[in-house]
């Protein structure tokens, strides 16, 4: 299913706002980019209510697995963990989040991923 529209980043500036002005927290399998949001920069998207939102990307590289079917797989499931564990409380907090999984062969143990997601979430202060 993935997220809902109003979760999702999207736009250049939007993560080049990211990289510049985000806190990172580093795992073994990936790692997080959180920053404050900015509304203002998705305006150009046409957003009709661009609040101060919780908003997620989920970036995994071509070298994490050539094909594009296990990296939407990978993409799915954290989405899907997401939807489920965070409250509507959290979904107020005003941050962004990059996620980029790093390269590893870690395809085919999906709990150590989702143990890690969870963990780095825990850390970041996202979730509670």
């Amino acid at each position: 299913m993935g997220l809902p529209k109003d979760m999702r980043l999207k736009g250049h500036r939007t993560f080049n706002y990211i990289h510049k002005n985000s806190t990172t927290y580093h795992g073994k399998l990936m790692t997080f980019k959180v920053a404050k949001s900015n509304p203002d920069i998705l305006l150009t998207h046409k957003f009709i209510n661009p609040s101060n939102k919780f908003r997620v990307a989920i970036a995994i590289s071509k070298k994490v697995s050539k094909k594009a079917v296990e990296r939407n797989k990978l993409r799915r499931m954290l989405q899907e963990w997401l939807l489920t564990n965070i409250q509507k409380i959290n979904n107020h907090k005003p941050y962004w989040l990059l996620v980029n999984l790093k390269f590893g062969d870690f395809c085919n143990d999906k709990s150590i991923l989702l143990e890690e997601f969870q963990k780095l979430m825990f850390k970041s202060r996202l979730i509670k």
